[in-house]
């Protein structure tokens, strides 16, 4: 993958209706990728004293939500502190976006990228 940095905004480089945020407060799942569209890796944690803080920022922006189907693909599991989690750090979600990329297959990217520490698993014979 090609990467450039910048010091400017997202919001000053593409139009508007191309720019997709994801977070895992959006009430859209992501469906597949599409070429056309800049997805937004979030950059802040906010599972504990600010929630929701992507969500609000990506619509005060007018800008698409997205989250990764982890609810659809995967289930919880039993673990000792009763943790579920959809919040991953940007390393994990970059993961599940190129596998998915290369394979098409939620199910094997989403094994790529997220953790059982986050308290979800594929179901037994799905891969």
């Amino acid at each position: 993958f090609q990467m450039d940095t910048t010091q400017e905004s997202y919001l000053d480089l593409f139009p508007l209706d191309a720019i997709v945020y994801l977070t895992p407060d959006s009430e859209n799942v992501l469906q597949d990728i599409d070429p056309d569209k800049v997805y937004v890796l979030g950059g802040l944690v906010d599972e504990s004293i600010h929630k929701k803080i992507n969500l609000r920022r990506a619509q005060e922006q007018s800008l698409q939500t997205a989250r990764l189907p982890i609810r659809e693909y995967m289930v919880k599991t039993f673990n000792a502190k009763n943790y579920h989690s959809e919040t991953l750090a940007i390393n994990q979600v970059f993961d599940v976006l190129s596998t998915y990329y290369e394979t098409r297959s939620w199910p094997a990217a989403l094994k790529a990228g997220v953790s059982s520490g986050k308290g979800y698993v594929l179901p037994d014979g799905s891969e």
